[in-house]
């Protein structure tokens, strides 16, 4: 049983009732955050889900890391599943007044967690080829570009490292809303909409530094970022578990 199961004066609401059926770990991991109109994020985002804004500003995410430990409850790692890269394209919205991540995309190493991932969880994943590379400066590199047969093309490459002393996020401070999320949204074929759960502890941030030579992961999405630099956030290594996906309706 993960430790970190019993930290939950964190939470906005309490722990899911029924059993976890998923860990993973995540290591290495940068948030990328700009700031975008909500009337951008709108017309891009089912009718039933509200976008989530923090001082009327609306945010996008590009999260480049990788994972190890991924396995279901009961069951162990295995090396051919259990490690591989992952990067997503997030924003943030709300559902019965529960504020969560929704997923535009996310690309990942494994073709197995893809379609596990697509038919489990109703996710946007796509195949791609990606690479981590930790430099001896500290600098780590990451490269990804989708592979996955009939997709848009979307490339990520760039490096990024912690500049500062690890820190948990306040209540109330822009970090802390977009990073300490305990769900998922995700809508069906038929506008169903899905809502997982997941548990961690409170997230280790380090302000970061990125140099980012090309980012097209948007694109697909008619999304435009703006000029201005990123918002960044650097997490060594974080531990999680997650809940199978529950419907919660057609008109949340």
């Amino acid at each position: 049983m993960p430790s970190f199961l019993s930290q939950t004066s964190h939470r906005p609401w309490p722990l899911p009732s029924g059993p976890w059926v998923m860990h993973q770990t995540w290591y290495n991991l940068l948030f990328a955050h700009w700031p975008v109109p909500p009337q951008e994020l709108r017309r891009r985002i089912p009718a039933a889900l509200e976008v989530d804004t923090f001082e009327g500003q609306a945010w996008v995410g590009v999260v480049p890391f990788g994972m190890s430990g991924v396995y279901p409850r009961l069951t162990f790692p295995v090396p051919w599943l259990s490690s591989f890269l992952e990067l997503n394209v997030r924003t943030y919205v709300r559902a019965n007044d529960r504020p969560g991540v929704w997923f535009f995309s996310l690309d990942a190493a494994n073709p197995a967690a893809v379609a596990i991932a697509r038919a489990w969880y109703r996710l946007p994943y796509f195949i791609a080829r990606m690479t981590m590379r930790e430099a001896s400066d500290g600098w780590i590199e990451y490269q990804s570009a989708r592979a996955h047969r009939g997709a848009p093309p979307a490339e990520f490459r760039g490096r990024y490292h912690p500049v500062g002393e690890v820190y948990t996020s306040h209540s109330g401070t822009r970090e802390h809303w977009l990073t300490e999320r305990y769900c998922l949204y995700t809508i069906g074929a038929k506008g169903e909409v899905y809502r997982g759960e997941i548990h961690h502890a409170p997230w280790p941030l380090q302000p970061a530094e990125a140099e980012i030579e090309v980012n097209t992961t948007t694109a697909p999405h008619g999304l435009q970022l703006p000029e201005a630099k990123p918002l960044l956030h650097f997490a060594r290594r974080f531990e999680t578990v997650e809940w199978t996906i529950e419907r919660l309706g057609t008109g949340v």
